[in-house]
């Protein structure tokens, strides 16, 4: 018998949305002990597949048509009551985000617990045996720590693997992962689907993993399917689907993977436009966590970036990426070091560098303001500049134009746009003070691998249109291949190796740089 059972399943969306359904007669199995990767772009019906199955649909949407059967249980009749039993016992669920998942009020020992107290009757003395236990499993370095931590404390990994030890903890029959590694770096992310694989082998939990990266796929999928517009349009083993794709929406997919190999070099400007010299960066604790060590995000960094090229920044979560990014475009102050934009000291106040270089960043949804409009939000730098509303309206227009957005556009809100979407207007509001460079903070990393390639593409083109020269901060290294002329790879606050990137990554020299390339997912059978 089949662990879940998903037949002939179609799910309504509320009157008004752009299409009736989200899902339509989607038929799904996954056997004990299988992992069935679900995959395809945003708006496919992934997420609405685990939700339903979980019965979290937002207001409005409904089950029309079919069944989704755990075993001999009918999830989508199930009476409330039985459902709420049934959750965290019989099927758990991984989400994307830990840190919105977790309550940031409760220690993890507490968060851990409640999932004994709830479904079982056991002793406080063997629910906390059971909560140390659980963390040791998904091998945290230090789980005594741990269970005393709040999530804030942990790192994005740590957090991961906590979510998978309470969703683990009853020993359900179904675990469901919903992007679970999409934020995670290269290396984490290994280790992540390294602890799923090895935690449902030694179970035998059915694993329903949701994901738009193919490199995951071939990491530790048995079998795929492939889901467009609510319909599965083609499912299989992973081999038959990655290597032998039958349908033409796989194959496009597949060829907007981006591969590890660098386009040919070509020419860079010898004139440096940022440069930056021995930058050095403390955070030191304050407040309640004034007792805390103080930590070097950034130890004499040094690096340039040349007129009309692109920098990549490469590195683990903690390396200094973001940090050395915010410092560049004036949002965090620095210890020491020197940091110059086309021959000129970068001024400490963020108003002051405004001209000198824009920032992109990665959730442009989280950047944007929900309550105005995109076309106010890409003017106001200019206007707040001095530039009359007329003329930085009519400018903005221009800027959508230039980024693939139709004018017109400019009247909408934030959430009537799609992710890449969004992107494109925060690309479009950094290049609306007309920088001199422009710094691009994980752009692409949440975007699935089809409007990735747009966006890739956009930047690319951009950069031939207007001279621009790009900081680009990634945890991707296809990305950073597919886009950046040379790369610096950061450790600790420290690069540790920094040259053309064809070079770096075909001959890589340092020890780190190669432990990076070789947890770049699904590099054998995708030929990346």
């Amino acid at each position: 018998m089949n662990a879940l059972s998903i037949e002939h399943l179609t799910v309504a969306l509320p009157r008004g949305a752009d299409r009736p359904y989200a899902l339509r007669d989607v038929s799904l199995s996954i056997a004990p002990g299988e992992i069935l990767c679900v995959v395809g772009e945003s708006g496919s019906g992934k997420s609405v597949t685990a939700t339903t199955i979980m019965r979290l649909m937002a207001p409005g949407v409904r089950v029309e048509a079919g069944r989704v059967m755990l075993g001999e249980t009918d999830l989508a009749s199930l009476p409330d009551e039985a459902l709420r039993r049934l959750r965290g016992r019989r099927i758990a669920m991984v989400f994307q985000e830990p840190m919105t998942a977790l309550n940031p009020l409760m220690a993890v020992g507490d968060q851990l617990a409640e999932m004994w107290r709830t479904h079982t009757d056991l002793p406080a003395e063997q629910i906390a045996e059971r909560s140390l236990a659980a963390l040791r499993e998904v091998a945290l370095p230090d789980p005594e720590g741990a269970l005393r931590a709040y999530p804030h404390e942990l790192s994005g990994g740590q957090r991961q693997r906590v979510m998978i030890a309470m969703a683990l903890a009853l020993e359900p029959e179904l675990l469901i992962c919903d992007e679970p590694t999409t934020a995670l770096d290269v290396t984490t992310q290994a280790q992540i689907l390294t602890l799923i694989r090895e935690l449902q082998r030694r179970r035998g939990t059915a694993v329903l993993f949701i994901t738009h990266d193919f490199g995951v796929v071939a990491e530790i999928a048995d079998r795929v399917a492939v889901m467009q517009q609510g319909v599965v349009v083609e499912q299989g083993s992973v081999k038959q689907v990655l290597t032998a794709p039958s349908h033409d929406y796989t194959r496009r997919l597949l060829a907007a993977v981006p591969g590890l190999r660098a386009p040919p070099a070509r020419e860079i400007s010898p004139e440096a436009v940022l440069e930056i010299h021995n930058l050095g960066k403390t955070y030191r604790p304050a407040g309640i966590f004034r007792r805390r060590r103080a930590a070097r995000a950034l130890d004499g960094v040094s690096l340039t970036l040349h007129r009309g090229s692109t920098l990549g920044i490469v590195g683990e979560s903690g390396s200094g990426k973001s940090t050395l990014a915010r410092c560049a475009v004036g949002l965090l102050g620095f210890d020491g070091g020197e940091i110059r934009i086309a021959g000129r000291p970068l001024p400490r106040a963020r108003q002051a560098a405004a001209h000198l270089v824009q920032m992109v960043f990665q959730d442009p949804y989280a950047s944007l303001n929900p309550r105005r409009k995109v076309g106010d939000q890409v003017a106001q730098g200019p206007i707040a500049a001095g530039t009359a509303r007329a003329k930085a309206l009519a400018e903005a227009a221009e800027l959508f134009a230039l980024v693939g957005l139709e004018p017109s556009a400019l009247a909408r809100f934030p959430h009537e746009f799609s992710g890449g979407q969004r992107q494109r207007i925060g690309i479009a509001r950094a290049l609306a003070m007309k920088p001199e460079v422009l710094v691009a903070d994980e752009p692409v990393s949440a975007l699935d691998v089809s409007v990735q390639a747009q966006v890739l593409t956009l930047l690319r083109e951009l950069q031939a249109r207007l001279g621009l020269s790009i900081l680009f901060i990634t945890h991707d290294l296809r990305v950073a291949a597919q886009l950046c002329d040379e790369v610096a790879v950061m450790q600790n606050g420290l690069v540790v190796e920094a040259g053309p990137i064809g070079q770096v990554f075909e001959h890589p020299a340092h020890a780190y740089t190669k432990s990076l390339l070789a947890a770049v997912p699904g590099r054998g059978m995708l030929g990346v």
